[in-house]
């Protein structure tokens, strides 16, 4: 199974699903990060802030981020961007694994976070 490498911009946690005001771009991204995972895709993530050297070590993430790093998050598969700037939703990514995200799976994405229902990130 190929790789995904995520290259977020500086977020105070791994995820950015901290705080007292959430993202729910990126409670989205989680779930859709876990049903990856699911479905056996190695997913790596990298948070600015946290790890800069998954950053520099990349040549071409530092080329296409942009100087103030406008343009992350970036999205790699196999060492090829395929999404940047934004966060793709979860049937594009899963695309790019030759993988489909059934109705049910992606209503799980759509709920809010520690609603109490299974699968809650």
């Amino acid at each position: 199974m190929k790789t995904l490498q995520i290259f977020d911009p500086a977020m105070c946690c791994s995820t950015g699903v901290c705080g007292p005001s959430v993202d729910q771009t990126l409670v989205k991204l989680a779930a859709d990060v876990a049903f990856l995972k699911s479905k056996g895709v190695t997913v790596e993530r990298f948070n600015l802030a946290h790890q800069p050297e998954a950053f520099t070590a990349n040549p071409l993430v530092i080329a296409e981020m942009g100087a103030a790093a406008e343009h992350l998050p970036i999205f790699m598969v196999d060492g090829e961007i395929r999404a940047k700037g934004t966060y793709p939703h979860r049937n594009e990514m899963a695309a790019w694994f030759g993988l489909t995200a059934g109705v049910s799976e992606l209503k799980m994405a759509a709920q809010p976070c520690c609603s109490g229902e299974e699968g809650c990130c």
